[in-house]
């Protein structure tokens, strides 16, 4: 694909000049006649390199510089100038420029800097392509799974971490929503300041108003000193409220103050607090129908559901099963120092077909009950808890509504196979397939890996 540079200079023959120069050597060329039509057409296409006059009318090649370095950084850009001088050279360098040449300019010259200078462009966009990988890396850590809701989660999290929007992380008890929330805060420019984190359903209604904002010195019957709020203690990081659900209108109306005008008063105090916080909020409930019955603030509601992260119930998404359990296995192995390899088969078959009503936070539980019993080198059925222990060797297989068909492929491979006991030629028997082919879809899918994450795995 050839590079696309745009040349910018007010005289016409300069820029003609130039223009022709470097499509004979074999670059798409955009001329522009000054600054603010330069400005223009970075902003529309995508540009790679920019050699501007220093000198223009409506708008200098040193304030076209200025807007690229902060708006489209990674665009090299050189300065051509009639009236070089050290000042000028060093004042563009100092602005980001890549070069600064004085006219007219030696032809071989520019041409070799040009090609310098995409050799920097590259190297740039290469750094931000390796910056979003570890990035995607970082946010896999938090959370373990490979299924495509989970896929489009770690998407959502990549996105809203470097922005200050509020997130209203959704699910079932036991999903891993406090991970979510751990991972956007890590991924995020506030990963260094504090991250504050509440359980609101743990706290006495008396107790969360004085505990989010602080208190003065006898504010109340055993309030002997001030205490600092969490939304205070968060200032400049990120506050979790988790399980937002269960906190009363009052409480709910300071909230929403903090998130319209970012400024508070401890209970009890009349100074006002000024703040910048960062508000990721949980809940297991269905927020619109507290909404309806009058349990919850439809402002704050909207306020705090800028972005919504759903995570699904682990029974969703069976796929990541055999990865989760086999990331508690080593964590747990380890800790109760033992070596265990893995699961025999019915085992795997029992942690599959389970429906896992209390989710991640359940099969965490389970392996690590199955590690302390398991006397051999692998977890048998005998060892997990009864609820596993008992699930029907039958099932039905669900296929979510809306899903494609290499999804649906997906599920049904990993349902048989967790129903055969991992039998590759039962399920091929079964799926009426080759075994070669059933191998080939195994490898494409990712299904059934036993090696072990080496991140975090714990559930919420």
């Amino acid at each position: 694909m050839r590079a696309t540079l745009l040349v910018v200079d007010d005289e016409t023959n300069i820029r003609e000049g130039l223009a022709q120069l470097f499509s004979m050597e074999g670059y798409d060329v955009r001329t522009a006649k000054d600054g603010l039509e330069a400005k223009t057409i970075v902003d529309r296409e995508d540009i790679d390199i920019i050699i501007t006059d220093y000198k223009m009318g409506r708008m200098s090649g040193l304030d076209l510089l200025q807007y690229v370095v902060s708006t489209h950084p990674g665009i090299p850009v050189i300065i051509l100038t009639a009236h070089g001088s050290v000042d000028k050279a060093v004042e563009a360098m100092r602005q980001g420029a890549f070069d600064f040449v004085a006219k007219p300019p030696n032809t071989d010259h520019l041409v070799n800097l040009v090609r310098r200078a995409l050799e920097t462009r590259e190297l740039y966009r290469t750094n931000i392509e390796l910056k979003a990988e570890v990035e995607s890396q970082r946010a896999r850590s938090y959370i373990i799974g490979q299924a495509p809701s989970i896929k489009r989660i770690f998407d959502l999290i990549r996105k809203v971490a470097p922005t200050k929007a509020s997130v209203l992380i959704t699910g079932e008890s036991g999903v891993g929503k406090e991970l979510v929330a751990d991972a956007i805060h890590n991924l995020s420019p506030r990963k260094d300041k504090p991250f504050i984190k509440v359980h609101c359903a743990a706290l006495a209604e008396s107790l969360l108003e004085s505990e989010l904002f602080g208190h003065e010195k006898g504010a109340f019957t055993g309030a002997a000193a001030r205490k600092r709020g969490r939304f205070e203690m968060a200032d400049g990081g990120t506050l979790f409220l988790d399980e937002i659900g269960e906190i009363n209108q009052n409480v709910q109306i300071k909230i929403l103050r903090v998130l319209q005008e970012r400024k508070f008063e401890r209970v009890g105090g009349e100074e006002t607090i000024e703040v910048d916080v960062r508000l990721i909020a949980a809940t297991n409930r269905d927020l619109k129908k507290e909404i309806a019955e009058g349990r919850f603030r439809e402002d704050l509601y909207y306020r705090l559901n800028v972005v919504n992260i759903h995570v699904p119930p682990l029974r969703e998404r069976r796929e990541d099963i055999p990865l989760l359990a086999m990331a508690f296995l080593k964590e747990f192995s380890e800790e109760n120092g033992k070596q265990i390899e893995g699961f025999d088969p019915k085992a795997r078959q029992a942690l599959y077909t389970y429906d896992w009503p209390g989710n991640v936070r359940e099969l965490r539980n389970c392996v690590e009950s199955a590690v302390v019993m398991a006397s051999g080198k692998l977890i048998t059925i005998d060892d997990l808890p009864p609820g596993p222990r008992s699930s029907g060797q039958t099932r039905n297989i669900c296929i979510p509504a809306l899903s494609s068909m290499e999804d649906a492929e997906r599920i049904l491979i990993a349902e048989t196979l967790a129903l055969v006991g991992g039998n590759k030629s039962k399920a091929a028997e079964i799926l009426k397939i080759g075994r070669k082919t059933l191998y080939q879809k195994i490898e494409q899918y990712g299904i059934g890996s036993q090696e072990a994450p080496a991140s975090s795995a714990s559930g919420e």
